[in-house]
């Protein structure tokens, strides 16, 4: 059995709020908490999880970047509405198909990178830049970086300005990211740092073109980046 020192250093652990962000990002796209529904509160968070104040404001910050949860002041937290339509709904053989999914973003986010690069504000930068810290920082940990990828993607379609980028992209929920569909054994495998460290550059390619506005340039890195996934997870 640990002790209380070292049950209490684990809580202080860098990845706490990362882990809570996984954990609360999968009960919401599993449904436990609707749309529209308000999450529990940070005392019954911190009870629940065992840990500070902190980590749960930070962790809920990260929701709220990724357009999941939006924060009313003095009310609470609350799963934002998207994709009521039920003609939007793809089944679980679509969802499974990593090649199908990411042709799809083929065609959805290098429009909306290029768009991104000519609406972004500087404050959704930021939440880009800091996304792909945490991939970096993660990635160098062994642990999963899936949460920050997908956040990082999901910010690019919210910086378009147009709803329905992001929207689609929630709607494909854990598909989003081909690792959570070919490799339920991510952490801390030699192949998977490679691979993750071949799409962090190629990220960084794609946050540097929106950050100098060069929309061409974001497009472009965008379809190297897609289509290198295709490559790497032999979705064919």
């Amino acid at each position: 059995m640990p002790s209380h020192s070292e049950q209490a250093t684990r809580r202080r652990a860098p990845n706490l709020a990362h882990d809570l962000v996984n954990e609360l990002t999968q009960r919401i796209l599993r449904g436990d908490y609707a749309m529209g529904q308000k999450l529990p509160s940070e005392t019954a968070i911190v009870g629940e999880h065992g840990v500070s104040r902190t980590v749960v404001r930070e962790a809920l910050s990260k929701l709220q970047a990724a357009g999941l949860v939006e924060t009313r002041h003095g009310v609470g937290t609350f799963v934002m509405e998207r994709v009521p339509q039920a003609g939007m709904r793809l089944n679980v053989a679509t969802l499974t198909n990593v090649r199908s999914v990411l042709e799809l973003r083929m065609g959805l986010e290098t429009q909306a990178a290029a768009l991104a690069a000519r609406r972004r504000s500087e404050a959704q930068l930021s939440q880009m830049r800091e996304a792909l810290d945490d991939y970096q920082r993660l990635l160098a940990n062994n642990d999963s970086c899936v949460e920050a990828d997908r956040r990082f993607h999901l910010l690019i379609a919210q910086a378009t300005g147009n709803d329905c980028f992001a929207e689609m992209l929630l709607h494909l929920g854990a598909a989003l990211i081909p690792r959570t569909q070919l490799n339920h054994q991510e952490r801390g495998g030699e192949d998977f740092t490679v691979l993750g460290r071949m799409a962090q550059a190629e990220h960084e390619a794609i946050y540097a073109a929106i950050r100098r506005q060069d929309a061409d340039a974001a497009r472009a890195a965008m379809l190297l980046h897609l289509s290198n996934s295709m490559e790497r997870f032999h979705a064919g």
